[in-house]
């Protein structure tokens, strides 16, 4: 099982729906970064569920370091994170443990792991295990925004109802960032709540696309074939279990637009080059071109619902159905967006040192403050 990823900048996860405790470990970030707590406990809130549009389930999300910071600074070795459990009822799970949900991994956990890998709430396999990721994601913001680059992610759709997209991008990124349910048009966040709620009535669930933009960074991140910086934050991406899509810039559109209304002309303004348009979201031949990086995320629907679904019992070998007992969310995607947020933070962060080293980040970080 691999539970890391990076190169420079590795993150690490571990711990289970139901086990004692989740976390995760962060290597390779400079040493004297101060971390900010409340900022964690801050986009830790932001995945929590909430109302009637979440899971019942409700965890304090109580983090503590334990490794890697001393008084509140970085020592330059890995960052050891855990957040305790509390909130777990694992009875739920004991008459379909061996007759496998559709859509989620209970089967190919089966396959891969045997019965000891199939465990109550999804295992390692939850949702749950993205809180260490909004936590190390956080630590990880913290240091791009000193660099100047800021990353925001709104709810782009549920369902048919879709919210608009970036305009003033730098103020809708700080919106979207300041919203529990962030949504840039209030008046579309209200029937996509309403939506949430009638299909949560039905016993079903619904999914959606998040969208993100991430501006300030600088042109020439990323290689050009297989480390493209698509193709690297898409491995990332798409390490969210329910994440089923992801496309840049105009993404599928572009099959049905010309070449002359596609393209991105170049021009000088501000002492620099940029692009009229930025149909190809911040991304050329693999590296960023210095526009704003945009991206989109399709996330499916939540696979435990309420209704009754046919699947099969391994252990006897035959058909039958089931009805799942336990809490789950009828939308996952107002929760998920602050989770493309972090990954995508841990990942720029990683391509960022491949090209600057350590010190380079350092050396970033002292000017951005010295010049502020």
């Amino acid at each position: 099982m691999k539970n890391s990823f990076g190169t420079n900048v590795i993150f690490t996860l571990f711990g289970e729906s139901h086990g004692n405790a989740i976390g995760g470990v962060l290597d390779g970030i400079p040493a004297g970064i101060k971390i900010d707590y409340d900022f964690i406990k801050y986009r830790l809130s932001l995945r929590k569920p909430y109302g009637l549009i979440s899971t019942s389930r409700i965890e304090e999300d109580n983090f503590k370091i334990i490794s890697g910071v001393n008084d509140g600074v970085t020592c330059g070795t890995p960052v050891c994170l855990i957040i305790e459990n509390k909130d777990t009822k694992s009875g739920d799970y004991d008459n379909i443990s061996l007759k496998p949900r559709p859509s989620h991994a209970d089967y190919t956990a089966y396959c891969k792991y045997g019965e000891t890998g199939v465990l109550p709430g999804g295992g390692h396999f939850s949702g749950r295990i993205t809180a260490p990721i909004v936590a190390l994601g956080s630590v990880a913001i913290s240091i791009l925004n000193s660099m100047g680059i800021e990353i925001g992610s709104h709810i782009k759709k549920i369902g048919d109802i879709s919210d608009r997209g970036f305009c003033d991008i730098n103020s809708d990124i700080k919106k979207a960032n300041s919203l529990l349910f962030s949504v840039l048009d209030d008046k579309k966040a209200e029937q996509m709540i309403k939506k949430i709620k009638s299909v949560k009535e039905d016993g079903d669930s619904i999914g959606g696309i998040i969208e993100t933009a991430v501006t300030g960074l600088n042109a020439g991140i990323g290689e050009p074939w297989f480390d493209t910086l698509e193709g690297v934050l898409s491995h990332a991406l798409f390490s969210i279990h329910a994440v089923k899509g992801v496309e840049f810039g105009l993404g599928f559109n572009y099959a049905e637009t010309r070449g002359s209304l596609a393209n991105d002309e170049f021009t000088i303004s501000d002492g620099g080059v940029h692009t009229k348009t930025n149909n190809c979201g911040g991304i050329l031949g693999g590296i960023s071109d210095g526009e704003p990086l945009i991206f989109r995320v399709a996330i499916k629907p939540t696979p435990t619902i309420s209704k009754e679904q046919n699947t099969v019992d391994l252990t006897e070998k035959c058909d039958t159905r089931i009805v799942a007992l336990g809490r789950h969310d009828p939308c996952i995607v107002h929760r998920a967006r602050v989770v493309v947020d972090s990954i995508t933070a841990l990942t720029l962060l990683d391509l960022i040192s491949q090209k600057f080293g350590v010190e380079g980040i350092s050396d970033a970080i002292r000017t951005d403050r010295k010049n502020s």
